[in-house]
């Protein structure tokens, strides 16, 4: 007996460990609990040498199979037991099962563990393999991850107490044992612990120890029972810790792919941002839904232009102001996207939207890259900020509605596919902050969208007010008077039902029998409660309510396919993609027919030009204009400074002969000469001389600029793009300032060359003496032109030209040949004339009857003795050709004076070297900043559309720009109807 006890402790011992258990290593007998391994070597001390190990018997038996076991014959000659036998094997008998309970319970606990890491690995071959997309990722991504710091990688993983929790908690599991081993140690009676624990009965028993079990037949069943019970509780028990684990796994694993997904958005969205440095993205196949709205968005600018209206189909959503298109529209597109305002206007432009399914709701316009995320209230939000703010920028100063498209498109599961355009709705009388012509112009817009043969109308009237009020119902019966295109939707049901004294009434306008109007359908549609915070959900539960309770379904005047705007959305579907099948060929043929048109026209008329469109002839133009502006930087500096030379004594020469030599030359002697031409010249330089070079140097850059735009050599020279570079060359002076911090650094280097008055060699001398001679001849010869412009023509002219001299030029004459008479008695006569001297004129005049005005007289005298200065000025300055000599003595013992030549080389020897520095600035600033305001307003010019419009223009851009058009149009409808016979 206590082998076969010892046999049965062992087998219990190794049924702990059994792989059916989920364990995947053995626990050796030596870890076992102390009073595990006590029972074992008490009772096994004995044991047979020759019977099989414990191993091969814990094989057949574990503690989840509970199958039979044959009990094993006793030994002959045992007789039978006593009572302190059968006392001893029932103590160790429950020493062994309850010690399986621990091992149970330790085995489920690892076994748990191993389930949720099972589970774990199972989510994770669940996710998707990203390796497809690693196109998307750039090249240096990849490089970054080699030097990715692992140090970091691991600080950024869960620690330890969090992995912890996902392990038993072993402190309650040693309670458990430390109560059986309390329960042991009590010396509690066996069979009233098994009645107070049935829980633990089953583990008691052992099905091949029939001295175990209690005899008789109930005590069998009612043991059957409880193991029954018990394997149903720890079943529950099992399943309902596998589901929180599991729960707790998913939550985790939907955290980390949410991560995932917007990191890899994030990424796409540099990728695409990186598409200029040889990054790529894959093509996309787009739906069909997409290539027609795209096709759409092409004829609204297309149409915009040419002030025309294609035939494709689109749904046009009109009605009544507040009658609830909108609150439509958003029911089918399930997104709360509009608007909304109590009362006022809030639809001020037409609105297109493009429906489509799509796995996530979400909405994004035409020309932005932005997703909104329908199903946040945030993104819904913004996204209704930002359609109001495209309304109002829409609309002109001084109006109400615009005429221009907003196009958006929304995705989202469970969405119909079609191309809906909202329009303002039609008012009646216009209130307070109203443009005149708010009323027609709705009219006219509404009336653009439904002339098109093609488009369906969505008529959509209030049915909480009168019918009789209705102003769309007319305007929609002239549009389609046969309403073979018009479907009419009933809005606001649940208040005409409340407030109507006979439901029978929305019976008729249902039937198509109280309006004038005909259509394809009749629809009643609840859309809210008219509060503003309601869910596109709740809308939908409220009229699903509605209709459900309502006595116009109940009594038959409404049928089920009329009611809710699920029903609505299908039909239109329907319709919209029946109308599109129908006419998207015939229109692609029309599209094909003027293109063919525009080709045959631009080969006739411009057999050997390419077909640039505007924004084509633009760039090229921008090429030509930035080679142009490099030019200025090649421009020799001999050149810059031999015009800036001569620019600057044409602006500073009358100056310098007037205010500075003429003064200076009329005094006696040498002394008195230089004091006034260096006072002169002090105040010359401080106040005037730096602004005057200045001025030169932007009028000499300027010129230079427009002649390099006007002269360009290229061999493409196109005479197309002169208002434009007009435009930049002006806009880019204007926005040219000079620098006039050199204002300061100039006036000091003028200053100092007009103080040296060292001529240190001949030739200096030489230039000198004929850059004076040249001046003095200029203005010789310019005294003398206007000297014959005051007497008129003289006696060869009058016989020869047959012209006669004026009254006034007869006395100017006579006044001249009196005055050189005086010149020639007095030849040192000082520059002005005294007044006896005038009066001795005007007498000898008046004794040849002349009258003359003193004030003539001296007019006359002041040009006659200039011409007279110039004419001895110029002797002088050939009697000096000779005086170097004299000069480096500083005219000592000599009657020749040449302190004129020294002025002259002053004023040359300032002429080159502000020049040189004028020169120097240009080159090294003032270029490269008005090149780079060239840049600027190429920039600027490029990105409005206006401008360019207005510059580039003519029949040639024209013609391009519709071939353009009308070529994208067609390949457009022509991908579009290849998908949709893909789609049949």
């Amino acid at each position: 007996m206590f082998r076969v006890g010892s046999r049965a402790a062992c087998i219990a011992c190794r049924s702990l460990v059994s792989t059916n258990m989920g364990v995947r290593f053995r626990i050796p007998l030596q870890k076992l609990h102390p009073l595990s391994r006590a029972i074992h070597h008490r009772y096994s001390g004995n044991g047979n040498p020759q019977r099989p190990p414990h191993r091969t018997a814990a094989r057949y038996f574990t503690s989840m199979s509970r199958l039979p076991v044959r009990p094993p014959k006793p030994p002959p000659g045992s007789g039978g037991h006593s009572y302190q036998q059968q006392r001893n094997f029932l103590v160790a008998r429950l020493a062994a099962r309850l010690l399986k309970l621990r091992y149970i319970l330790l085995g489920t606990a690892v076994g748990g563990g191993y389930t949720a890491k099972k589970t774990y690995e199972e989510w994770k071959d669940m996710l998707p393999d990203f390796s497809e997309y690693n196109w998307v990722i750039p090249d240096f991504v990849w490089d970054l991850s080699e030097q990715i710091d692992l140090d970091k990688l691991a600080k950024a993983l869960p620690e330890r107490e969090e992995l912890a929790k996902l392990l038993p908690d072993f402190d309650k599991i040693g309670e458990n044992f430390s109560f059986l081993k309390n329960l042991l140690s009590s010396g509690v009676s066996f069979g009233s612990e098994v009645k107070g624990a049935s829980g633990l009965h089953p583990l008691l028993e052992t099905s091949g120890d029939s001295p175990l079990r209690a005899p008789g037949s109930s005590a069998s069943a009612s043991q059957d029972v409880s193991d029954k019970q018990y394997k149903k509780t720890t079943d529950k028990e099992k399943i309902d810790q596998l589901q929180e684990e599991l729960l707790h796994t998913q939550l985790k694993f939907q955290r980390m792919l949410e991560r995932l997904e917007k990191e890899n958005k994030e990424l796409r969205k540099v990728v695409l941002q990186k598409d200029d440095k040889g990054i790529h993205q894959r093509k996309v196949k787009k739906s069909l839904i997409d290539l027609y709205s795209e096709v759409l968005d092409i004829l609204s600018d297309y149409d915009a232009n040419y002030n025309t209206q294609d035939h494709l189909p689109r749904v046009v959503v009109v009605g009544d102001q507040s009658a609830g298109k909108t609150s439509v529209l958003e029911m089918i597109a399930q997104a709360r996207i509009f608007p909304r305002g109590s009362g006022e206007m809030m639809t001020r432009s037409p609105v297109k939207v493009t429906l489509s399914e799509g796995p996530h709701h979400v909405a994004i316009f035409k020309d932005s890259g932005r997703e909104f995320d329908l199903t946040k209230e945030e993104d819904l939000a913004a996204l209704r900020h930002e359609i109001e703010l495209r309304m109002r920028k829409s609309v002109k100063e001084g109006q109400t509605v615009s005429s221009e498209t907003i196009s958006l498109s929304v995705k989202g599961p469970g969405i119909q596919r079609m191309v809906l355009v909202d329009l303002p709705g039609v008012i009646s009388t216009m209130t307070a902050g109203m443009a005149l012509d708010t009323k027609e112009t709705i009219f006219s817009i509404s009336k653009a969208y439904m002339q098109n043969p093609n488009a369906i109308i969505l008529c959509i009237q209030d049915g909480s007010v009168d019918a009789e009020r209705s102003i769309v119902t007319d305007l929609v019966s002239q549009m389609d008077p046969q309403g073979k295109r018009t479907i009419f939707v009933l809005t606001k049901v649940d208040l005409a039902e409340k407030n109507l004294a006979s439901p029978s009434r929305i019976q008729q306008i249902v039937e198509g029998k109280l309006f004038p109007m005909k259509a394809l359908g009749y629809f009643a549609v609840v859309t809210g409660k008219g509060s503003s915070a309601e869910s596109i959900e709740s809308i939908k539960d409220y009229e699903e309510d509605f209709f459900q309770n309502s006595r116009l379904l109940r009594d038959g005047m409404l049928k089920a396919h009329q009611v809710t705007t699920k029903n609505l959305s299908l039909a239109v579907s329907d319709c919209f993609w029946k109308m599109v099948r129908e006419s998207v060929e015939q229109q692609a043929d029309v599209f094909k027919a003027s293109r063919f048109n525009l080709e045959t026209e631009w080969k006739n008329n411009y057999p050997r030009l390419r077909e640039l469109d505007r924004n084509e002839l633009y760039e090229k133009a921008k090429n030509e204009i930035l080679d142009e502006v490099i030019s200025l930087s090649q421009v020799t500096p001999q050149h810059w400074e031999a015009m800036l030379q001569k620019r600057l004594w044409e602006r500073v020469s009358t100056h310098v002969i007037e205010n500075i030599y003429l003064p200076a030359a009329q005094t006696m002697d040498s002394g008195t000469f230089n004091t006034t031409v260096d006072i002169k010249l002090k105040q010359w330089t401080d106040k005037q001389l730096p602004n005057k070079a200045l001025e030169v140097a932007w009028e000499t850059l300027q010129e230079e600029f427009a002649r390099f735009i006007a002269e360009y050599k290229g061999k493409d020279q196109d005479d197309i793009f002169d208002k434009l570079k007009e435009a930049v060359k002006d806009e880019s002076i204007k926005r040219h300032k000079w620098n006039e911090r050199a204002m300061d650094s100039l006036r000091v280097i003028q200053h100092n060359a007009l103080e040296d008055r060292s001529i240190t060699d001949k030739p200096q001398w030489d230039a000198a003496i004929q850059f004076m001679e040249e001046t003095l001849q200029s203005r010789l010869k310019d005294t003398e032109s206007m000297i014959r412009d005051m007497v008129g023509p003289d006696w060869k002219q009058r016989w020869m030209y047959w012209k006669n001299r004026t009254p006034e030029q007869h006395i100017r004459n006579e006044t001249k040949n009196e005055l050189e008479r005086l010149l020639k008695l007095h030849d040192d006569h000082t520059a002005y004339l005294a007044n006896d001297e005038v009066t001795t004129v005007r007498k000898n005049l008046e004794g040849r009857s002349v009258e003359v005005d003193p004030v003539l007289i001296k007019d006359t005298w002041h040009q006659l003795y200039r011409r007279h200065f110039l004419q001895k000025a110029l002797s002088h300055c050939n009697l000096c050709r000779r005086g170097f000599y004299y000069y480096q003595r500083h005219f000592v013992d000599s009657e020749l004076e040449c302190n004129d030549v020294v002025l002259f080389w002053r004023i040359q020897r300032m002429l080159v070297i502000t020049a040189n520095t004028l020169r120097q600035q240009l080159t090294n600033t003032e270029v490269r900043r008005l090149e780079k305001n060239v840049k600027e307003v190429l920039d600027d010019f490029g990105e409005d559309m206006e401008k360019k419009t207005h510059l580039i223009t003519g029949r040639r851009v024209q013609l391009a720009e519709d071939l353009k058009k009308v070529r994208e149009i067609q390949e457009k409808l022509e991908a579009f109807i290849e998908a949709l016979h893909k789609e049949k």
